[in-house]
């Protein structure tokens, strides 16, 4: 029985700031003390607070330490495990409170989160199936296999309002029960784990946090729909995640819950990998069953839909990671819980992945419903700097930008959707004043035209086409002539386009025209850049009154841009300017702007 527990995040954020370094380290220094046999070191999956990485947690008493270093182990373990002393200067500044130690609700990061899909992430040790089966793991499976039939199963999942975590939102019983209703003598569970948006780690974070909750729901769903094979695509740039998984799996066939006679029903369900080679297309689920089946990764035209005619011509299932991760609470704790959390017609919580302009990136799950403003500001903790809030992104490529002036808007499917926008899979990319809009914009088509698959001509060749008159908008050529055209490609593309891919594509171009025409504008008619991010359009241009004359940027300037002599006047000459900006982050007075 150890006396204490000492928790270091895994994951993949935590593991690149060297968390496993301080794992050995931690290791070494309690052998060395000669307590090792008094605490136990666990690596868990993700705690969320990924800006504050590498995280160690040490209950009892809960102590929140962030970017703990190696060379911090020695002290860790005198004062907190030998002297019993929270060690203040390490600690989360939020966990403590006159030396009282609040527990990880209370704080501001936490207490308006609430954790479904992540319920064990950050908490048991994922390579272990022994802490997964301490925490209920495999209790729904048995469930299922010994008192449920698979339509009562289905039942529950409908009951529950769970909608698709993928992006489009569409019923999980629904599509569950579409999928049970064809005979066949083989049917598919398919595990979308393709997780391709900018700046989205959700998934990623689940399967390496809790790889079992997402097996133990496709053989609850194999169950439901008469399926005995189950496929994991996932990208082969997520090694953690899937050496996890593996283990996860080897782990359960020893076990006896996966493979024949599970628990001794003679039901029987097995499950592969499949690595995708991180093509951004093969999120569509008709574009990654032709990758599994080892074809070029191109979308299919629907119908026939996978749930008549998937893999191999088989009626298959397709869920994503995060939906999987949802179904083993439902079946436990009953679709009336999971039904009562949430809006209306969004039931249940959403996991988001908040980056870009905010104090506290990392993974958060919220109840559907919660506003922006609080994901923003009181999860988030704000803008950095104190700069001006300008916009958040959803829903990465195939998502829209949200102006400030709807902050308040609650999170949910059909909000998102009313003002341009979308869930997706649950990023969210939060801007400031010092972005350019037009520049989002251009960066999510300059993603698009490289991820299209090339299949079908309005996403080929009108992204290119939406990518090139946003490109010479940036360089200050375009005209007000451009914006019709921009709006009349972004129509035809979202209407003609074959797959989710292209019709998505343009909501980024199409949310900035509506909520940030005037940037546009500016960039058209003005030859400015508001934000000072596209560099065509910038000038370079000396303070006579904050200029003291030392000529430190004349000296610093890689083209000789500026001219002029010491103790005299100094200019920048826009011809010659490459826009590097090296006088401005030189001088000392700062004397210099871009405009």
């Amino acid at each position: 029985m150890y006396r204490s527990q000492v928790l270091i995040c895994g994951g993949t954020g935590c593991t690149s700031s060297g968390s496993m370094d301080i794992k050995k380290a931690l290791e070494d220094e309690l052998k060395k003390r000669g307590i090792d046999k008094e605490v136990e070191v666990i690596r868990t999956g993700c705690f969320g607070l990924c800006a504050l990485g590498p995280v160690v947690i040490i209950y009892p008493e809960g102590a929140f330490y962030s970017r703990v270093k190696v060379e911090d182990i020695p002290e860790l373990v005198e004062e907190h495990l030998i002297k019993g002393r929270i060690l203040k200067r390490l600690v989360y500044h939020e966990s403590i409170e006159q030396d009282r130690v609040k527990s990880l609700d209370e704080v501001g990061f936490y207490k308006k989160q609430m954790r479904v899909a992540l319920k064990n992430c950050g908490v048991i040790d994922p390579e272990n199936i022994d802490e997964y089966l301490a925490f209920d793991g495999y209790k729904a499976l048995e469930k299922v296999l010994t008192t449920m039939k698979p339509e009562e199963v289905i039942s529950q999942i409908k009951k529950s309002g769970l909608r698709g975590r993928g992006g489009g939102g569409f019923p999980t019983g629904l599509k569950w029960e579409l999928t049970a209703k064809p005979v066949a003598d083989q049917k598919y569970v398919v595990c979308n784990a393709d997780e391709g948006d900018p700046g989205a780690f959700m998934d990623r974070s689940i399967l390496e946090g809790d790889p079992n909750c997402v097996l133990e729901a496709m053989e609850i769903a194999g169950y439901a729909i008469g399926a005995t094979k189950g496929f994991i695509y996932i990208r082969a740039e997520y090694p953690i995640a899937v050496k996890r998984l593996s283990i996860a799996i080897n782990q359960a066939k020893e076990y006896g819950l996966l493979g024949k006679n599970i628990l001794g029903t003679g039901f029987e369900f097995d499950i592969e990998i499949r690595l995708g080679a991180g093509a951004f297309v093969c999120g569509e689920e008709t574009a990654l069953m032709n990758s599994i089946e080892g074809k070029r990764g191109m979308p299919r035209p629907k119908p026939p839909f996978p749930a008549n005619s998937g893999l191999w011509g088989k009626p298959t299932l397709i869920n994503n990671v995060e939906t999987y991760a949802n179904i083993t609470k439902i079946i436990l704790n009953g679709a009336d819980w999971f039904a009562n959390i949430g809006t209306e017609k969004s039931k249940g919580t959403k996991v988001f992945a908040l980056g870009g302009k905010i104090t506290n990136t990392g993974l958060v799950e919220i109840p559907m419903g919660t506003t922006l403003r609080e994901i923003i500001y009181d999860i988030g903790g704000g803008i950095p700097n104190n700069k001006k809030f300008k916009a958040v992104q959803t829903g990465g490529p195939s998502g829209g930008c949200i102006p400030a002036e709807l902050i308040d808007i609650p999170i949910d499917y059909d909000s998102l959707i009313s003002i341009g926008s979308m869930m997706g899979s649950g990023g969210m990319i939060v801007l400031d004043e010092d972005n350019c809009m037009v520049d989002v914009a251009r960066f999510y088509l300059d993603f698009i035209k490289d991820e299209s698959c090339g299949k079908c001509t309005p996403c080929r060749v009108g992204t290119k086409r939406m990518l090139e008159i946003l490109e010479k908008i940036t360089r200050g050529q375009g005209t007000m002539d451009d914006l019709d055209k921009l709006e009349t490609l972004a129509k035809e593309i979202k209407a003609s386009s074959l797959c989710g891919l292209g019709q998505t594509a343009p909501n980024p171009v199409l949310s900035t025209l509506k909520y940030f025409r005037d940037e546009y504008i500016a960039h058209i008619v003005d030859k400015k850049c508001p934000a000072g991010v596209c560099k065509a359009l910038l000038q370079y241009k000396i303070d006579d009154e904050k200029c003291r004359k030392c000529g430190l940027c004349a000296r610093s300037c890689p083209v000789s841009a500026i001219e002029g002599k010491v103790k005299e006047k100094f200019t920048v000459n826009q011809d010659k300017c490459i826009k590097c900006g090296t006088c401005m982050t030189k001088c000392p007075f700062k004397a210099i702007d871009k405009k």
